[in-house]
């Protein structure tokens, strides 16, 4: 038997999501928190998969994409693989995000110079009126 547990309050609160997201990972398998009654206890363990998972959504990774990675973990081995696989999802996320930056920073310079010949086209009228 695990000595701490957690509510599914606590780690809403800790993580600053909703309850109904601890239950949707629930849902879906990721985690399985103990059964007291009506009550889920989440164990260390569900914490760090919660923890891992939303760390993995901040940096723009699918919740598979995470949880393919969190899978590869093995305490006994070096999780050289694991670590490879986290490299490479995030050299493609990356490269994703430098092409938005780019077609952002694109749109943006457009945006300017239609600004900028509407400008002038309203500065020519009022000159002639």
């Amino acid at each position: 038997m695990v000595d701490k547990t957690y509510t599914i309050s606590e780690l809403a609160r800790e993580f600053g999501v909703t309850t109904r997201t601890i239950r949707f990972y629930e849902e879906k398998g990721l985690i399985q928190p103990q059964r007291d009654g009506q009550k889920r206890l989440y164990t260390p363990a569900d914490r760090v998969r919660i923890k891992l998972i939303l760390r993995g959504k901040r940096i723009g990774m699918t919740l598979q994409e995470s949880v393919d990675v969190i899978d590869m973990y093995d305490p006994s081995r070096n999780n050289t693989q694991q670590l490879n696989a986290l490299i490479e999802k995030i050299a493609l996320r990356r490269s994703a995000l430098e092409q938005q930056k780019q077609d952002i920073d694109d749109m943006l310079a457009g945006l300017d110079e239609v600004q900028e010949l509407c400008e002038k086209a309203l500065g020519k009228r009022r000159k002639k009126t």
